[in-house]
């Protein structure tokens, strides 16, 4: 043990550690803050009649959504729209996450797309996506 701490140096201090792990947090080294990037949450459940897909959404005004089907994926693309800012105002801290947004799915091929109800209330998302009739489970016999 005595080996492993002769390598620190002894000028190395507490504060010096703390300073680097305060650096590391700071805006400018997170990615996944601000404009760059965001992923809102998806729920997806199955009973016997379809599928359901829901999602929050907050902040997301239901004419900047685009919801598509199409070849076996479930596409939902967004974009929260940052607030416009106020002439006077200074801003010290802003920690919500603003931008586009695109989440994609592998849905089976025996669903109903004509058939699909999308609401949208209190920023939350909400898809049934009906199972078509050839989804339908078939007990197979076994023959004699």
């Amino acid at each position: 043990m005595k080996d492993v701490l002769s390598l620190i140096p002894r000028t190395a201090s507490l504060q010096n550690a703390r300073d680097l792990f305060d650096r590391f947090f700071e805006d400018e080294f997170l990615p996944l803050r601000g404009e760059k990037s965001w992923a809102p949450a998806f729920d997806i459940s199955e009973n016997e009649k379809g599928y359901m897909v829901s999602a929050e959404l907050p902040g997301i005004d239901e004419k900047d959504l685009d919801i598509t089907i199409a070849g076996g994926m479930l596409s939902v693309k967004g974009e929260k729209k940052q607030e416009t800012e106020e002439k006077g105002e200074t801003y010290h801290r802003i920690e919500r996450t603003y931008g586009s947004f695109q989440r994609s799915f592998r849905i089976p091929d025996a669903v109903d797309a004509d058939k699909v109800d999308a609401t949208f209330k209190n920023g939350i998302l909400k898809l049934v996506i009906p199972k078509s009739k050839e989804s339908a489970v078939k007990k197979i016999t076994i023959k004699k």
